[in-house]
């Protein structure tokens, strides 16, 4: 498990970091999001060993983390870090050498890379002639070539098409399916939500909600949607939700109404009244997606 505890990192005297603790666990994918500036990239660089923590500690496997354990780590910076007039499977292949590959181990493993990212025809082109996002895919190959024993990842599906994001969920799946503990971070929430296991959220400089998925959609008060038959049987307007006590009404319009359960009870309060004053269409659980939770716990 990579972990980190009480990360705090000060430059000068602005705290950008403030008592980070964060775990991503073994077969696991963990996405990272925050508001630009939260401090996802600098949190990122220090377990990387990029920058040093002010305050706080990174752990590997449960004791501290060594220089020799991060260099099996695979990282993807958010300054894509690749050689612009080099050729792609060239230096690929230079990059799993430095990791003590074989020649011939190396090239197999870009060649299998390069297929499963559709780069394959692209790899005696030089990267500054690739598109942006074959760029981008030609990054992701870098931090996986020498089979990573974890992986850190800026933005890895920033700029790319649907296909290509459909590509690198596959192979980080593939990681995640041999135990590696993948950490990305990214803005895009419906993926972060599709992808992931669990979810850290930081908010200027810390954490402010961790877990599932599941638990953060699950986590405030049960929300439930009411809909009555249609005007005409004097059960249509639902304003009187508004007066049930234990509930937060967040819109009404006509025959449905969205409210959450703040008091034990108060939902079937509210469905009975229902059913007093007419029929009921549904009266159906609503679980929030990842995005509304984000603003709710960031603001």
């Amino acid at each position: 498990m990579l972990a980190a505890s009480g990360l705090t990192r000060r430059f000068g005297d602005r705290t950008v970091l403030d008592g980070v603790d964060l775990e991503v666990h073994p077969g696991r994918m963990t996405g990272f999001v925050g508001a630009n500036g939260a401090g996802k990239t600098t949190t990122m660089r220090i377990l990387l060993g990029v920058l040093a923590p002010s305050a706080g500690e990174v752990s590997w496997d449960g004791r501290p983390v060594t220089a020799a354990d991060r260099r099996s780590f695979g990282y993807m910076p958010e300054e894509r870090g690749l050689y612009p007039k080099q050729r792609v499977a060239e230096q690929l292949v230079h990059f799993g050498r430095l990791h003590a590959m074989s020649r011939a181990t190396a090239e197999r493993t870009v060649a299998d890379l390069l297929e499963r990212l559709d780069l394959a025809a692209h790899a005696d082109d030089k990267l500054e002639s690739l598109s942006l996002g074959n760029q981008q895919r030609a990054q992701i190959a870098a931090a996986l070539v020498h089979g990573p024993t974890a992986l850190v990842l800026d933005e890895p599906f920033s700029g790319l098409d649907p296909l290509a994001v459909d590509a690198m969920a596959a192979l980080l799946r593939d990681e995640v399916a041999r135990g590696v503990p993948v950490l990305f971070s990214s803005h895009q929430l419906d993926l972060v939500e599709r992808l992931c296991d669990d979810v850290v959220v930081l908010a200027h400089g810390r954490r402010v909600a961790a877990g599932t998925v599941e638990e953060l959609r699950s986590g405030g008060p049960a929300r439930v949607r009411l809909e009555v038959a249609a005007a005409g049987t004097g059960a249509a307007d639902l304003g009187w939700v508004r007066d049930v006590p234990g509930v937060e009404v967040a819109d009404v319009d006509g025959g449905a109404a969205l409210f959450s359960v703040v008091e034990p009870g108060a939902d079937q309060r509210v469905l009975a009244e229902a059913l007093r004053r007419g029929p009921v269409r549904s009266f159906t659980p609503v679980v929030p997606p990842l995005s509304e939770v984000f603003r709710e716990v960031v603001r």
